[in-house]
């Protein structure tokens, strides 16, 4: 079992900068691929970043791309994502989530998952 928490959200200007963080409990942090996604007021669920167990494969939303960035920590068994030069549209709030390695299912569906936070508020003004 893991349990994530993230922390980080707050209300900010369009063209600042947040990093979230996402803290997992257990010692197999490492065992886990890393993502994050963000729901809307009124949207679906989507995804955002992912980072491999290791960290050496990302892939990003296209919409985040060059603002967003993930990374890793397997000592502390947390993962961020810094946000820069934020917009209105990415007021959401922020899921992280982790998939064991060894199951099949696409990085960026939400049924790969295998446990999620609670989410992290970020909220936009232009």
């Amino acid at each position: 079992q893991v349990q994530l928490l993230e922390s980080g959200g707050g209300s900010v200007q369009a063209g600042d900068s947040l990093r979230l963080s996402c803290v997992a409990s257990g010692r197999t942090f490492s065992s886990y691929v890393m993502s994050w996604f963000r729901q809307a007021p009124g949207k679906e669920r989507e995804f955002v970043a992912s980072i491999s167990n290791g960290g050496l494969v990302i892939h990003y939303a296209d919409s985040v791309k060059g603002r967003f960035a993930i990374s890793r920590d397997n000592a502390k068994n947390t993962v961020y994502l810094q946000m820069s030069s934020l917009k209105p549209e990415n007021t959401a709030v922020y899921y992280c989530a982790a998939k064991i390695v060894l199951r099949s299912g696409s990085y960026d569906a939400q049924q790969s998952y295998d446990y999620w936070g609670q989410g992290t508020q970020v909220t936009v003004s232009s």
